[in-house]
This record gives C-alpha cells, structure tokens and sequence, in this order.
C-alpha cells in the first residue's frame, strides 16, 4: 500500500461529510426496516410493541442504529491505520457470528460431523483444486505461447479454445464432459470429469493472464536472447518466464482461491467433496444451516491461509526484482 504523504483533514472529521453519511445512513436503515429484529426489542421500552409500532418504531430504530453507526466509524477514526482494520475485523466478525448464532444452531450436531467434512470433504476439495489449477497453467503456458505465435493454426486453436470455454458456465462444461463423452464411449469417472472441467475452463482463464504477463516483457529481451543463438524453449525457460513470473503471480493466485470454491459445483456430479458433505449431512436430520455455516467458515479460512501464502509469494519475487 502506498501511504498517501499530503496531510489533511479525515473525511469523518468534517461536519458536512458526518451530516450527509448520516442521513444515507438513516436511510439505507430505515429502508432496510429493522423494527422486528434483535434491535426493535431493545427498544420496545421507547417503541412499545415493535410490530404495532410503525412508522414511528420504525424510525426511532433508525436513528439510533444511525447514531450507533457514524458514531462507532468517528470514533475508530483517531486509531492508526493497523488498529482500526483490527477493530472494523473484529466487529464484522462479531456480526456474522450473531448472524450465524440467530439461526439457533445445535453446536453438538456440528461437532460430530465436522470431522468428516475435514477429513473427507476438505481433502477432497484441496486434491481437486491443486491438481487442476497444475494442469490450468500447463495449458495456460501453451495457450499463451500460441496466441503469441506467428502461427495461424497455433493462435486459430488457442483463440476459439479460450472463447468456448469462457464463454460456456463452468456448470454447463462438467455435465457435457461428464455426460457427453460417455455418448462418445468414453466414461469418465466425477473425480476426473470435475478435475478436466475446472483445469479447461480456468486454463482459458489464465492462458490470458501468462499471455499478459510475457508480453509485458520488453521485445528488447527477445531480440537479445535470439541475437546470442537461443532457442525459443530456452528463451522463454531462462529469461521471459522468470521475469513475467512476479506479474502472473498475483492473478493466478486469486484464480486458484475461484477455483477452491467452484469445485463445490463437483457436488451436483456426487463427488464427495465438502459441499455435498454439508447438503448431505445436513439433509438426514433437517439441519441445513448448521452444515452449510461449518462449510462456509471452512472455506473462509481455507481462503485466508491461501491469501497469506500468496502474501508471501508476492512478497518473495518483488524483493528479488
């Protein structure tokens, strides 16, 4: 992040600003009507029955959620930068807990299933995931060599492949491979049929991402290493790949965090994989939020380590460049 140097006031410090945060604010609650929540209950002293209380209940609820609100954002205005996103992550966080916590969940029931999802349904989606985003970049390296090429064929074959399978849902491309290729006697299993649809559809994805970044070398480099007598392989292995590496690194990391989640659509072909863990689990004894809140934390978390770890990749190749 680069860290502005020009000293001035903080928006919520100005008056004017406060004023008209406030009355978006108020309107944005006011809208959203949170007289029947946790909130109008608070209130029912002031309100009194907050489903008879109308327009009046109605509107006293949204002030003070207002004034709770702009209040809160002026006051974590005078922390350092670093303490007010610890502040503003801990009060999310304290929200979708209580989000979580109004669905009544039964903590006994996640806890003797949660093994399972981790064992069986987390291993499964990380085997998935990793093997096709390995085959993805296969592909894309070769896609992007080919629209770079002066070839015809090459970049006519590169160009309609990333057309079709980005122009086609990922859902759409594992019923066709999983159950077009049988019709053309080639039966392919769900594991394989998930992991050669995620690798095709985000290989399109990514053959334009390497196909970036080796263009962002300068040409110079080209006609340099071509000048001293190598060849292409040994071109792009020892001088254009390297140095295009640090910029395909930070789209192609979040590429891998899509793809984690999208191979929850590997469910619909039964592959045991921690979405269908949570329907299925769930499903037995009608407890579905339990189920599909513990897979949602699991892949949140599952996603913040994979943002560190692309932290500090990024981090590794920008001190070496």
């Amino acid at each position: 992040m680069f860290v502005d140097t020009v000293i001035e006031d903080k928006a919520l410090h100005k008056p004017v600003f406060l004023i008209g945060l406030s009355i978006a604010v108020l309107i944005f609650f006011f809208v959203l009507n949170f007289t029947n929540t946790l909130f109008g209950e608070f209130l029912r002293p002031v309100i009194g029955e907050p489903e008879q209380s109308g327009f009046f209940g109605r509107f006293t609820v949204s002030f003070v959620l207002t004034i709770l609100f702009v209040l809160n954002l002026f006051v974590i205005s005078f922390f350092k930068l670093k303490v007010q996103i610890l502040i503003v992550w801990i009060q999310l966080l304290f929200l979708f807990l209580a989000f979580a916590y109004s669905f009544d969940l039964k903590m006994s029931f996640i806890q003797n299933r949660i093994w399972l999802m981790i064992s069986r349904g987390l291993f499964t989606t990380i085997y998935i995931s990793a093997v096709s985003i390995v085959i993805a970049s296969v592909i894309a390296i070769v896609g992007a060599i080919a629209k770079l090429s002066n070839n015809g064929f090459a970049y006519a074959i590169a160009s309609f492949y990333t057309s079709l399978f980005r122009g086609l849902p990922l859902l759409l491309q594992l019923f066709l491979i999983y159950k077009g290729l049988p019709q053309l006697g080639f039966v392919v299993d769900a594991v394989p049929a998930a992991i050669t649809a995620l690798s095709l559809c985000y290989g399109a994805y990514m053959t334009e991402i390497f196909r970036a970044g080796i263009q962002s070398i300068p040409r110079g480099q080209w006609e340099a290493s071509r000048a001293l007598g190598f060849k292409f392989s040994l071109t792009m292995r020892k001088i254009i790949l390297p140095q295009s590496i640090p910029i395909i690194i930070p789209p192609t990391g979040n590429q891998f965090i899509a793809m984690l989640k999208d191979s929850s659509l590997a469910s619909v072909l039964g592959v045991w994989e921690l979405m269908y863990l949570a329907r299925t689990l769930g499903q037995r004894d009608f407890r579905h939020m339990e189920m599909l809140i513990t897979a949602a934390m699991i892949y949140w978390i599952l996603t913040i380590v994979l943002e560190i770890i692309q932290a500090r990749i990024e981090k590794k190749y920008q001190q070496k460049t």
